[in-house]
């Protein structure tokens, strides 16, 4: 099991737990988004894009049934840049995960940023089976191997921050070699405040039917 005060990585990136598991049998680890600043600055637990994740993590525990493991990352910069890339964060959690737990499946799920990092980082960690990106911000051209991984991206129509556009381009690219599903929410934005409910609900559905909660082990 990690420990609630595991010591942070050499950059300053942090595991907070959510749900715990003795012996689980998956992880799920949340990634937060965060504006980029023009000097590189510290990532706050109570910052809003933070926060934001806090109930899907909740929930996404309370869905698992004490089967699978749920921790939050706080990363150790906000943004991303040439720099300070969330990937190289992903990467120390994932180390961390295995080392605790073991080679069990993980699910990376991300909004904004996070979203993108979900997916970028997804296809170098073997463990990774499965993505969900929230609203996650791309660049049209971004490019992943997930050969093998289930992914879902989410995205309000109504977002003004990340392009739908930019998801549907990146959807289509995924899909030509993975299995990848993409879920318009009316009316959604960035923030995902007024249609919460639908992002976690999506979210939801898609990692008990992807770890097969209630439906014997996760395989």
């Amino acid at each position: 099991m990690l420990r609630s005060r595991r010591a942070p990585s050499p950059t300053g990136a942090r595991l907070l737990p959510v749900g715990r598991s003795r012996t689980p049998e998956a992880v799920v680890l949340v990634l937060h988004g965060g504006a980029q600043r023009r000097v590189p600055t510290a990532v706050r637990r109570t910052q809003l894009s933070v926060l934001r994740m806090l109930p899907i993590a909740r929930a996404v525990a309370r869905s698992g049934r004490g089967r699978f493991a749920v921790h939050r990352l706080l990363n150790s910069y906000r943004g991303w840049d040439r720099d300070n890339s969330p990937t190289d964060d992903v990467a120390w959690a994932l180390a961390e995960i295995r080392e605790s737990h073991g080679d069990v499946p993980v699910v990376l799920v991300g909004h904004s940023l996070g979203g993108r990092a979900a997916l970028m980082a997804a296809g170098e960690h073997h463990p990774v089976r499965g993505v969900v990106a929230l609203n996650p911000w791309l660049y049209p051209t971004d490019d992943a191997p997930l050969e093998g991984r289930s992914v879902l991206i989410v995205h309000g129509d109504a977002d003004r921050i990340a392009p739908l556009e930019h998801a549907r381009q990146v959807a289509r690219r995924l899909g030509r070699r993975t299995d990848v599903t993409l879920e318009v929410v009316p009316g959604g934005k960035h923030a995902m405040l007024s249609q919460a409910s639908v992002f976690e609900q999506h979210t939801l559905a898609f990692i008990t039917g992807l770890l097969g909660v209630g439906k014997g082990a996760v395989t």
